[in-house]
């Protein structure tokens, strides 16, 4: 049986979280793995554990390379192009770059952000549970968000729209964060900066990931999506460094809650700034410059119309 459109998109929602839930989970169990600093080889050999699993589970349990049935009415008959000639049908598609700059450099800053969390608010004396219940409550919110965005979606197709209007939610919430993180005893400010920052950014995931394959059609989906995630590490990386070099060192202060070394703690105002700048820039780049078709929406409605025909003309061929 052929999954319809909507089915499929139902399942991309409620199976992406995954990913999130486990840095939920890393979140929660590292200020209790990790009290000292002599303890972090043992929070790696626990977080070990399920990537070499997985790992393993990934290498001996897949065997088939397509599904028995197809996924969608589109993959049917489908078109996907060669890895290289899809390639460079994207790299000539201006919604699909813009898209993949975007939602990539989303995807960095939420990484970022979740790396470098305990080191932003301990200069200001948030203790290092707080930063991680702070991450948690991050990625919790996201959860719900991408849940009810999913089906919102999946009920009106609105998936422009829907990612425009949470992004520039999520920019607002980075803003909030970055100037109540310079202020002490701002605990609920932030915890609630954190929690819409991921509610509103975690739920433009599945949906940009459904955009990248709609703009982009009849490009492998494997391609389009993989190409966001090999922009969304560059740009991950490259901003994790931008960051950190941008730190300045702080006298030692009694009240910072930072694992001081003789040099000082790191003041991350100009950071985390820099970092509200750029998630609202780009949420204004997105918003006025972002517009596709559906196309695989398009040709899957187009197949069903075709397969229908042929059924009625089948069924009436006897009475002919």
């Amino acid at each position: 049986m052929i999954l319809t459109a909507r089915m499929k998109t139902s399942v991309f929602f409620f199976s992406f979280p995954a990913n999130p839930l486990g840095i939920l989970i890393a979140n929660v169990l590292s200020p209790a793995l990790v009290p000292e600093g002599k303890h972090i080889p043992l929070m790696l050999g626990v977080y070990a554990i399920p990537a070499v699993t997985a790992c393993a589970l990934a290498t001996t349990g897949i065997h088939e390379k397509v599904p028995p049935t197809p996924p969608s009415a589109s993959a049917t008959n489908s078109t996907s192009q060669p890895f290289l000639t899809g390639l460079k049908m994207l790299l000539r598609n201006k919604s699909y770059i813009i898209l993949a700059v975007c939602f990539g450099g989303g995807i960095g800053m939420f990484t970022c952000f979740s790396s470098l969390l305990e080191q932003i608010l301990c200069e200001k004396g948030y203790s290092n549970v707080f930063a991680g219940l702070n991450g948690a409550l991050f990625t919790m919110c996201g959860l719900l968000g991408a849940f009810l965005l999913g089906l919102y979606v999946d009920r009106t197709r609105r998936f422009i729209e829907s990612t425009k209007i949470c992004f520039c939610l999520s920019a607002l919430a980075s803003i909030v964060f970055a100037v109540a993180s310079r202020f002490r005893h701002q605990a609920i400010t932030l915890a609630i900066a954190s929690s819409l920052f991921g509610f509103f950014g975690f739920a433009i995931y599945p949906v940009a990931m459904e955009l990248a394959v709609e703009c982009s059609y009849p490009v492998g989906e494997g391609t389009s999506t993989g190409l966001i995630f090999v922009a969304s590490q560059v740009q991950g990386v490259i901003l994790m460094i931008l960051l950190q070099a941008l730190t300045v060192r702080v006298s030692e202060d009694p009240s910072s809650a930072c694992a001081l070394n003789q040099d000082g703690a790191l003041d991350w105002t100009i950071p985390t700034l820099l970092l509200a700048g750029l998630c609202s820039a780009m949420a204004c780049f997105y918003v006025i410059f972002f517009n596709t078709d559906y196309k695989r929406l398009h040709a899957e409605a187009n197949s069903g119309t075709l397969v229908s025909a042929e059924d009625t003309a089948a069924a009436a061929a006897p009475e002919a």
